[in-house]
């Protein structure tokens, strides 16, 4: 068996890298969730009438095609199914699932560093996506992604201070069925990386052997339960109003072995729903909503995040726009209902319609992901690495990303007014003396403690630019991503666990690969 919860987690602690970010540093501060929440899209007025919406979405209209499993939970707790099988849920139900929904838990890392405490306008940025191509790091074409695309795309991010958790961001397409999928693609996420993990599943048979796996890798379900160091992507609800049922036993499944669940809508306005902003938020959330209700109806205790989704379509072409702006004020209104509500929520930010990281993805990626965080958005999924509308993934991508995400998540922090930081004393002696502050001891102490400075981006002269090849950042964000791929292989699982696993699970992921001797 695996080492004990405490002394596992120790020796992870000693093994990991003295290469990074420190304790002190403001990324790591980042990971408690500095607080947004300053931007608000949607006046405050405007709050009570898109929540009686919703409610009347729920009880009035209700979901069409809910299985069995729903319809039974839904209907003993005062729901009910009318003529053409459409479930509604009572005002009183609503009611009571709001009030009594978990709020403010913490989603863990492997290691206790990379804990997330989510709650009202908590941000925290990390990957996401699961998309079918990567763009070929040294061929710069798109190909098919492979499971050790996978695993090394959880390893850039575990080497990134700024990105806070590893959403599956590739599908494995080189899996034989989904059960292989399923399996192999925690076993990679959860390998490269020490921080939360997302993923999902195909189908409901997957979900007890991911389990199984998290309560190995934790030395018992008990301890799992305690440290959930993975959750679980669902999409419940497809728009317009209806149950996938498949979804709902995957769901089902996560709630009884004790995955937290992410109760996620993908929602396209103008297409699959209304072509009003207001419209497409309020059906996205009571889509939403009603996942989250039939989980919390399964165990109170669940730990169940508020996913919506509210993206936009193109109506010119019927393709989704991942970059647009509406959809980025779009999120960001659904973050702010979802603090309203107080419920722990998640958004898509950085889903870029451009095909590379140029500067297309660059402004795309930097609105929706800053509107988001400014709304209080408290886990921004799709935030680093995608490209393509989604469809693609590019590792250099990452890296360029993590530069924008540390100021994206600085321009969060609030500016503190007092006697010190006004320092009157230093501008009298300043203006006094030297005529500079380069000197000041506070300058070299809080140069150190209250900058972010970027690790690719580019602030040298023309001059020492030119001299140094007249790079681009795209140009140095690869050279940076084949150092990581070459020397940063996390070892938070030890060989004896890591042997475990594969004696327990089908893992596919040869140990040659994962720079084992």
């Amino acid at each position: 068996m695996s080492e004990p919860e405490s002394g596992a987690r120790a020796k992870r602690k000693r093994r990991r890298r003295a290469s990074g970010p420190s304790a002190a540093s403001p990324a790591r501060r980042h990971l408690s969730g500095i607080i947004g929440g300053r931007y608000q899209p949607l006046n405050p007025s405007d709050l009570p009438k898109i929540d009686q919406a919703v409610r009347s979405i729920l009880a009035d209209v209700g979901m069409a095609e809910a299985p069995e499993i729903v319809i039974e939970q839904v209907t003993r707790a005062g729901g009910s199914l009318d003529a053409e099988g459409r479930l509604h849920f009572s005002p009183a139900l609503i009611e009571n699932a709001l009030n009594g929904l978990s709020r403010d838990f913490t989603l863990c890392g492997q290691d206790s560093e990379y804990d997330m405490q989510l709650g009202v306008a908590r941000v925290h940025v990390g990957s996401g996506g699961a998309a079918p191509l990567i763009l070929d790091l040294e061929t710069q074409q798109y190909r098919e992604s492979t499971l050790r695309d996978l695993y090394d795309a959880a390893r850039v991010v575990d080497s990134l201070e700024h990105l806070h958790f590893f959403s599956r961001s590739l599908v494995a397409r080189d899996m034989p069925d989904p059960r292989s999928l399923d399996i192999n693609t925690a076993y990679a996420c959860l390998a490269g990386t020490a921080k939360h993990v997302f993923v999902a599943a195909s189908e409901a048979a997957q979900v007890e052997q991911i389990a199984e796996m998290c309560y190995t890798i934790a030395g018992s379900r008990e301890a799992f339960l305690e440290r959930p160091f993975l959750s679980m992507n669902c999409n419940l609800p497809v728009p317009p109003l209806r149950f996938d049922a498949e979804s709902c036993e995957i769901a089902a499944e996560a709630v009884r072995y004790g995955i937290p669940l992410h109760s996620n809508t993908f929602g396209q306005m103008g297409a699959s729903s209304p072509v009003t902003m207001a419209g497409t938020i309020a059906q996205t959330i009571a889509e939403t909503l009603s996942g989250m209700i039939f989980a919390w109806l399964l165990n109170p205790e669940a730990k169940v995040i508020f996913g919506t989704r509210p993206m936009l379509t193109d109506l010119r072409t019927g393709a989704m726009s991942g970059g647009s702006p509406e959809g980025a004020i779009a999120m960001a209104a659904s973050a702010q209902m979802a603090n309203y509500y107080g419920l722990p929520n998640s958004t898509i930010a950085g889903a870029t319609d451009s095909k590379i990281a140029d500067a297309q993805s660059g402004y795309e990626k930097s609105l929706t992901v800053t509107l988001a965080a400014q709304a209080g958005s408290n886990l921004i999924t799709q935030a680093g690495g995608m490209q393509a509308s989604l469809m693609g993934c590019a590792l250099e991508s990452y890296v360029i990303d993590n530069d924008m995400l540390g100021s994206i998540m600085k321009s969060l922090t609030a500016i503190e007014v007092s006697d010190e930081t006004l320092a009157l004393t230093a501008i009298d002696e300043v203006a006094h003396g030297e005529g500079h502050f380069l000197g000041q001891a506070e300058t070299l102490q809080r140069m150190q403690s209250d900058f972010v400075y970027p690790q690719i981006a580019d602030r040298r002269s023309i001059d020492e630019w030119t001299a140094g090849g007249s790079k681009d950042i795209r140009e140095i964000a690869r050279q940076r991503t084949r150092e990581i791929l070459q020397t940063h292989y996390p070892a938070h699982l030890s060989a004896e666990l890591d042997a475990e696993l594969r004696q327990k699970f089908d893992i596919r992921l040869p140990r040659t690969e994962m720079g084992a001797e």
